[in-house]
Order: C-alpha cells, then sequence, then structure tokens
C-alpha cells in the first residue's frame, strides 16, 4: 500500500518549493492548483462558460474575468466549486489509483486547502509548510499586484497557520533556506521508513 501524504501550507509559506523537494527525492506528487489550470484550458472551459458567460476566451478560462465575477460573491464561489471540486477529485482519483497499482511507497497530494475542504481524510500523514509571518509576509508582497488588502483578504479564508501547524503530523519550516527544507523533508521520508529512489 502507498503511504498517502498530504501537503499544506498558506500562502507565501513556501510549498510549492517544498512540493518538489519531495518529487527530487523520488516521491509522485498530484499538484491540485496544477489540476485546476488544466481543467481551466480543457475540461471545465465550457461548463464554467454556461454557469458564468463571458469568462472564457478562445477555448480556456479568463481567470481575471472569472475572479471578477465570483471573488466577494460568496454565492458564485460555491456554484464554482461545485462545478469544480468533482472534476478535481476525478483526477486525484486517477492519481491515487495510479500509484497504487506502481506500488510507490510513498505518494504526495498538494493540496493548498487541504484542511478547509477537509481533504486530510484521504491521507496517511500531512505535513505543513510554514514560516514566520513576518517572513510569509515580506515573500507575499514581493508579489505582482500583491496589497496589504488582498492579503488579509486571502489569510481571512485560510485555516490559521498555528492551527494548521497544530492539527499537522510533521512540519517544514523553510525560513532558514532551501537546504534546511531539504533536510526537513528527507527527515520525513526517512521517519515515515518510505525513502524512493532519490533522482
Amino acid at each position: 500500500m502507498t503511504f498517502i501524504l498530504g501537503l499544506t501550507g498558506s500562502i507565501g509559506m513556501g510549498k510549492s518549493a517544498t512540493a518538489k523537494m519531495f518529487a527530487d527525492e523520488g516521491v509522485p506528487v498530484h499538484d491540485a492548483d496544477a489540476v485546476v489550470h488544466r481543467l481551466y484550458e480543457g475540461d471545465a472551459v465550457s461548463t464554467i462558460e454556461k454557469a458564468f458567460p463571458g469568462t472564457t476566451a478562445n477555448g480556456k478560462v479568463d481567470r481575471a474575468k472569472l475572479g471578477e465575477r465570483v471573488i466577494g460573491n460568496a454565492d458564485a464561489i460555491r456554484r464554482l466549486e461545485h462545478l469544480v471540486h468533482p472534476l478535481v477529485s476525478q483526477e486525484r482519483e486517477r492519481f491515487l489509483a495510479h500509484v497504487q497499482r506502481a506500488h510507490a511507497p510513498v505518494a504526495l497530494l498538494d493540496i493548498p486547502l487541504l484542511y478547509e475542504t477537509d481533504s486530510a481524510k484521504l491521507c496517511d500523514a500531512v505535513v505543513v509548510v510554514s514560516a514566520p509571518l513576518e517572513v510569509q509576509r515580506a515573500r507575499v508582497m514581493e508579489r505582482p499586484g500583491m496589497t496589504a488588502e488582498k492579503f488579509a483578504v486571502i489569510l481571512a479564508k485560510q485555516v490559521p497557520d498555528s492551527e494548521k501547524r497544530a492539527r499537522a503530523d510533521y512540519v517544514v519550516d523553510t525560513s532558514q533556506g532551501f537546504d534546511h527544507a531539504r533536510g526537513q523533508v528527507r527527515e520525513i521520508l526517512a521517519k515515515i521508513g518510505k525513502i524512493t529512489t532519490r533522482k
């Protein structure tokens, strides 16, 4: 049986970089955000256009237009999630079936809203990527178009970092650089006794 690790972390914590570290150790990774990006250029386009007319162009979802339509509108967000989440779940189930067939010792579910969507129940253990608030804020504020107001809105929608860490089986602290974080990733894999062949 494949050991399923969940990976999550609030905005600016270094979750994507940490997911890549697991991949570099030979762990198959299912990236929920990447799946949504693919769906927005494929299977979800016609459904989203029907629900939110004028939010697609050239066979793709225009994320900016869709954002204008749903951000700040709880009902619209729920409708969008109702359309997209089942498609993401199908992709995840295909991934899990594949890693089980391949007898992968460990597989990683990279899910930004792991706790918010109750997806932790899919995992044998959860890794939370974390850093001090001042480090997180500095990273996020460097992003194009980011404002203090936007940052506050995003944080308000996410389970607080302190709660994530309290609920986690493992925590990766990214505030001391990539080499330190990579060491923590390897320690986690060693602890579950499933280090895969390194590339």
